[in-house]
C-alpha cells in the first residue's frame, strides 16, 4: 500500500513519533512466543497501511538481528526482507469469507513448525494468477511478522500486537487503487464484516501499540492514543 505524506488530513500533528529502529529493538528484547520466534502481529482494517508498515519494520530488523536476509537465508525479496513476513493475502480468502479463513492454513504451514523450532513451508497465493506459488521456507527467525486482518486475534501466539488504522475515505481510496474500482462494493461488504469481527474479538483494545496508518514515514511513524471501542472497519 502506498505511504501518505505527513500532512495527511484529519490527524493531529502532535501525535508521538517513533522510529522503526526503536521498535525493532523493543521487539527483540521480548521473550519468544512461538518456539524461538517472537511473533509480531500487525492488524487493522483493510487499507490502513499494514503491508507498508510490516515491510518497513522487516527492513530494519535485518540490521538489528531479526534475520540473516530473506527467508531461508536467501537474498531479501519482496515481503521477506529482514524478518520473514507472512500475510493474510498469502492465502486465498474470498471477499465473502470469515476474516480468519487464513488462520488454520497459517497454523499448519508456519506456526506449528516454527513453534517446534523448525522452518515452515509456505506457498503464497498469487491473486492475479489465481494460483499458489512454489514452496518457500519460512525460518524460525528471532522475529516473525504476521500481517493481516485477524493477525492479532485472541488466539494468536503473539509476543506483540500492533494495530494500524486510518480514516475510512483514505482506506477506501487505497483499496480501490490496489484492487480496482470494480471491487468497491465487495470492499464495503468486507469492511463491514471485518468491523464486526474486530468488535467481537476486542482486537483493537488488545493491541500493545496503535499506529496512525495515514502517517507512515520512511524511517518513522506516528502512534495514536489507545481508545476504547472496535476498529473502524480488509
Amino acid at each position: 500500500m502506498p505511504s501518505v505524506p505527513d500532512d495527511a488530513p484529519n490527524r493531529p500533528a502532535t501525535s508521538p513519533v517513533t522510529s522503526y529502529a526503536a521498535l525493532a529493538a523493543r521487539l527483540l528484547a521480548l521473550p519468544p512466543s512461538c518456539g524461538p520466534s517472537r511473533l509480531v502481529a500487525v492488524d487493522g482494517p483493510s487499507g490502513a497501511g499494514k503491508s507498508t508498515f510490516a515491510d518497513r519494520l522487516a527492513e530494519v530488523l535485518v540490521g538489528a538481528g531479526g534475520a540473516p536476509g530473506g527467508a531461508g537465508g536467501r537474498p531479501p525479496s519482496e515481503g521477506t526482507v529482514g524478518a520473514p513476513v507472512v500475510r493474510s493475502d498469502d492465502f486465498r480468502v474470498p471477499w465473502d469469507a470469515d476474516p480468519l479463513t487464513w488462520w488454520e492454513p497459517l497454523r499448519r504451514a508456519v506456526l506449528d513448525p516454527v513453534g517446534a523450532g523448525r522452518p515452515g513451508a509456505l506457498r503464497r497465493y498469487d491473486w492475479r494468477r489465481g494460483a499458489y506459488g512454489p514452496a518457500e521456507e519460512v525460518p524460525a527467525a528471532p522475529v516473525l511478522l504476521v500481517e493481516g486482518v485477524g493477525a492479532a486475534w485472541a488466539g494468536s501466539p503473539a509476543a506483540f500486537r500492533i494495530w494500524i488504522d486510518a480514516p475510512l475515505d483514505l482506506r477506501r481510496a487505497r483499496a480501490a487503487d490496489r484492487d480496482g474500482a470494480e471491487y468497491a462494493d465487495a470492499w464495503d461488504r468486507w469492511s463491514a464484516r471485518e468491523t464486526a469481527f474486530f468488535a467481537a474479538d476486542g482486537t483493537r483494545a488488545r493491541a500493545d501499540l496503535h499506529v496512525d496508518g495515514a502517517r507512515l514515514g520512511r524511517d518513522r511513524f506516528r502512534t495514536t492514543p489507545v481508545r476504547d471501542g472496535p476498529g473502524s472497519g480488509r
